[in-house]
């Protein structure tokens, strides 16, 4: 497989002053030794305390490293995805600004791209964190995240990660998803070249951690689009139009039932089953446009934009369009 020439390393940081100059110097000291070229992307989230400018001085000072400032804190998702599209290199790590990532991880990371895997994903083993607002709830996420999506790895929530840039800059990311991003990256590549290894983790010294127990719901909320997007995206008239189906037959049934009711001299005027089978009936009926609206939805996302419902690998004696 061919060797990594350049690296982007993406870190998103909100209010981290006290470790962004540290960082740097982990940074700068594992990126010197690796003899390729390489850029440090800060992604400023619209902090309020001193980041801006201590990532201003330090850029001042090594041209190697890029500050991205936000107008507003718009979210560790939209921070990731400005620092992948302005990335040059052919490899993208991302890692969180907190010091609880270690640099020295990287050339692990990268030996592993270099193996021919497209995402290489760290597992906190030994986590550092409490045990019942964060750990926990990981768990019950993590195995949740792979039984649904198919893609089964420990730590979807650590952010220390290696990309093949050809292969995550087709991936795009909104509202909170950059925790599911190996699962997204699944809709473009094979899941044999989805690897995970063991990375260290350090607890936090500075700062506040940003995260709490109530992620989880978000997390559970974000999953059911995950899972509707990589098994309907170009389909969505199957999940639509199967519901429609189900809710008109219900509908149907009960007021066939209703209806046979009728012909033999029953009231049914007072029954609240009437209401529930007009509802059922009108409900299926509305599943089933919501389905047309999406099917064609999807085809003005497709073709407005030139894009291919598949993503080809690599083409042998084929002539570039």
């Amino acid at each position: 497989m061919e060797k990594v020439k350049k690296v982007s390393i993406v870190i998103p940081v909100f209010n981290e002053e006290e470790n962004v100059p540290i960082l740097y110097d982990k940074l700068k000291k594992v990126l010197d030794n690796l003899g390729i070229g390489y850029e440090i992307i800060f992604v400023d989230d619209g902090s309020t305390d001193r980041t801006r400018e201590i990532l201003e001085e330090i850029a001042s000072k090594d041209k190697k490293v890029k500050v991205i400032e936000f107008a507003r804190n718009f979210g560790q998702t939209s921070a990731m995805m400005a620092g992948m599209d302005f990335a040059t290199g052919d490899v993208i790590i991302t890692m969180d600004g907190d010091l609880q990532n270690d640099p020295e991880d990287i050339p692990r990371l990268l030996e592993k791209i270099e193996e021919g895997y497209d995402v290489v994903s760290g597992w906190r083993k030994n986590r550092k964190d409490a045990a019942i607002s964060r750990k926990l709830p990981s768990k019950i996420a993590n195995w949740l995240i792979g039984k649904i999506t198919g893609v089964r790895i420990h730590d979807y929530g650590c952010t220390l990660k290696a990309y093949r840039s050809d292969v995550i800059k087709k991936v795009r990311l909104y509202g909170e998803l950059h925790r599911f991003i190996p699962a997204l990256a699944s809709t473009v590549t094979s899941t044999s070249k989805i690897i995970e290894i063991p990375v260290k983790h350090h607890p936090r010294i500075y700062g506040k951690s940003k995260y709490g127990i109530s992620r989880t719901f978000k997390v559970i909320v974000d999953l059911i689009f995950i899972w509707f997007l990589k098994k309907f995206m170009q389909k969505p008239i199957h999940f639509f139009g199967i519901l429609g189906l189900i809710l008109l037959l219900i509908g149907s049934v009960s007021f066939l039932y209703l209806l046979g009711l009728k012909l033999l001299g029953h009231s049914i005027g007072g029954r609240p089953l009437l209401i529930i089978s007009v509802l059922f009936i009108l409900s299926g009926l509305q599943m089933f446009t919501t389905g047309i609206i999406s099917e064609i939805l999807m085809r003005i996302y497709y073709e407005s934009q030139n894009k291919t419902p598949y993503v080809v690998g690599r083409t042998v004696n084929v002539e570039e369009k």
